[in-house]
């Protein structure tokens, strides 16, 4: 389903979407998927504890890590610490500096993706630095932009258009298996992506399209 020009998303299982498409068919998969370290549920910063869904309780199977390597070419792998024993040895790790500072303890200092790029001497030397909001470089003026979190693992868009800035190429197709919040939406809209994804979750489904059109609209006011 298109949500908006070049964005389509739907309300299914990711290995029911994979399996419609050919080997390689994207250019580069951007997924998050369950860590199974029970972060859903969890609080968001300093705010109320969301319900418990109970989908962090296990890390995907092999299974899927084999079709998301058939139909992309290259993939980039939130939490790939967690998937050791599931994936290859990588040279070009990424990191997330989330610049807690004191604010929500709740969470990890930062993340780790795993990568399928080889690039020589980058072990764990790209990172991006930015909090759960988005603020960058210590910023502390709040933005329209990814404030109000709507899942417990929320990343920001702006980390979404630094991968895309630093990992796609013009034209090329971006999948997401797990949509969670829908950042990676906004920032492919933003920076001119076509994105296929999808969302198991009804609630998360809905509330993530809501959020893309309605911060779409604002980038197209602005």
């Amino acid at each position: 389903m298109e949500i908006i020009k070049g964005i389509n998303i739907t309300n299914e299982d990711n290995m029911e979407l994979m399996a419609r498409y050919p080997d390689k068919y994207f250019d580069l998969a951007i997924v998050d998927p369950p860590y199974g370290i029970n972060m859903d549920g969890g609080k968001i910063g300093k705010g109320k504890k969301m319900t418990k869904k109970n989908w962090d309780v296990s890390i995907p199977k092999k299974t899927y890590f084999k079709e998301l390597f058939r139909v992309s070419k290259n993939q980039i792998i939130w939490g790939g610490n967690y998937f050791t024993d599931l994936l290859k040895p990588t040279k070009s790790w990424l990191y997330w500096d989330k610049m807690q500072d004191g604010f929500g303890k709740t969470f990890s200092s930062g993340e780790l993706s795993w990568t399928s790029f080889d690039f020589p001497m980058k072990q764990v030397r790209y990172k991006w630095q930015g909090n759960y909001c988005g603020f960058e470089n210590k910023i502390t003026t709040k933005t329209s932009f990814n404030y109000k979190k709507i899942h417990p693992t929320q990343k920001p868009r702006q980390l979404y258009n630094w991968l895309l800035d630093n990992y796609a190429k013009p034209g090329d197709k971006i999948l997401d298996t797990h949509l969670g919040s829908g950042s990676i939406a906004i920032a492919c809209h933003e920076r001119g992506f076509e994105l296929t994804a999808c969302e198991l979750d009804r609630d998360y489904y809905e509330s993530a399209i809501k959020r893309i059109k309605e911060q779409t609209q604002q980038q197209r006011l602005f």
